[in-house]
């Protein structure tokens, strides 16, 4: 190996199926000993260069939106830029504090990568999560701003996820992200930088209104990224049918293959017109103007076998009863205690509205005085009343409810 290049030798190793693990690791050691940047191309050919960056640029495109509808600003993740890192020299990559979210993905693909956001980007999210105007943040987050954009990287995480599994064409999920301050130069955070040598760095173009115009980073392992050009383009779910295919094909005998040729070598006259008629007759309502004319001849009816036609029969929803079986079950669940729940009203308020409540705040409802209020019974509506005092309790007297047959389905 000469000047980060791979000799014919080491080539022809990687085509025997020696360890690419190792041959990465060299190239990485011998590349960093005089400190150069890692080129992308030694390492990830420009077909995957294009699929991690379409990977990202889909899944983050969602993410974005996601996170314009928490944030109540317009934002835009553009521009994926694909490299090569050596963690040896993460400190020149990130010399300012950062933070890092870590996120596993536990359904469909297994590994995990890191999201990086510069720390004052990180604290207008935060400050705009908690209902501020993002214009003068508290750069040092304490720790409710950190769970701010724990929950705002929660978001846009999945909804990349969900992208994923689109792209993928299986479902993909993630574990609730974990978040760190990142500082290399003081070595803070860095325990969740994985721990391979080589690490392949996407970075996105991050816009939020005009309050940040900055870059969102993912870190992942180079062999991670390896493994998800493979998925998109199938290679692990195309070598299992091969597998089962081949058995089976050495079992069967010459001779069909060459019945399955026999009719496409025969002139379409030598066959019975009148072999599959059931066929003829469903395909002639879509497709008899492009067949010969002897298929489209109406020659394939059946009169000696009649057609039963009957009326159609619907179910009467004005009188809906219980059934005698359905009383019957009902008899034997008659002694379960359910939850019944009274609901004034409902309301919502942002974290900062909640974190400023006190003794004798007061919360608005939805509700207009004296309207009806809800009796749910397991969280299911069932009937409206009003609010009456009974001694020296509340209760409540029923104005509307439903009939006997819509409570046992609304409870099903």
């Amino acid at each position: 190996m000469s000047d980060g290049m791979l000799s014919q030798e080491e080539i022809e190793a990687l085509l025997r199926g020696e360890s690419l693990d190792n041959k990465l690791d060299d190239l990485a050691s011998e590349s960093s000993t005089d400190n150069e940047p890692l080129r992308v191309e030694d390492y990830l050919d420009p077909m995957e260069q294009d699929a991690l960056g379409e990977v990202g640029n889909i899944s983050f495109g969602s993410s974005a939106t996601a996170l314009s509808t928490l944030l109540g600003q317009k934002v835009d993740i553009t521009t994926p830029i694909v490299s090569i890192l050596n963690r040896n020299y993460l400190e020149e990559e990130f010399p300012h504090p950062y933070v890092a979210v870590q996120v596993e993905y536990t359904t469909g693909l297994s590994g995990a990568n890191l999201l990086v956001i510069k720390q004052e980007d990180a604290a207008i999210i935060a400050d705009l999560m908690l209902g501020g105007d993002g214009l003068n943040p508290s750069i040092d987050l304490s720790e409710i701003q950190l769970s701010a954009v724990q929950e705002a990287m929660n978001q846009m995480m999945g909804s990349a996820a969900t992208s994923m599994s689109t792209v993928f064409n299986k479902k993909v999920d993630i574990s609730p992200p974990s978040i760190d301050l990142m500082n290399i130069s003081a070595n803070e955070g860095t325990d969740q930088i994985p721990e391979d040598d080589l690490l392949v760095k996407v970075s996105f173009r991050l816009k939020i209104g005009t309050l940040i115009d900055s870059n969102l980073m993912q870190l992942f392992p180079l062999q991670f990224g390896k493994k998800l050009v493979k998925s998109l383009l199938g290679e692990e779910e195309v070598s299992k049918p091969a597998e089962v295919q081949q058995p089976a094909a050495s079992q069967q005998p010459s001779a069909p293959a060459q019945a399955v040729q026999q009719p496409v070598q025969q002139p379409m006259q030598q066959q019975p017109v009148y072999q599959q008629p059931p066929v003829y007759q469903q395909q002639a309502a879509t497709t008899y103007q492009e067949m010969p004319q002897s298929y489209a001849m109406p020659t394939y009816q059946h009169p000696q076998q009649p057609v039963n036609v009957q009326q159609a029969q619907f179910a009467s929803f004005e009188s809906a009863r219980i059934t005698q079986d359905e009383a019957r079950n009902l008899n034997m669940l008659l002694d379960i205690p359910l939850q019944v729940t009274v609901e004034l009203g409902r309301t919502k308020h942002s974290v900062k509205e909640i974190l400023q409540l006190a003794s004798g705040s007061i919360i608005e409802l939805d509700k207009l005085a004296g309207e009806p209020v809800d009796i749910l019974v397991n969280s299911r509506l069932i009937a409206k009343g009003e609010v009456v005092v009974i001694d020296e309790n509340f209760g409540v007297r029923i104005t509307d409810i439903m009939s006997q047959a819509e409570r046992l389905n609304n409870l099903k």
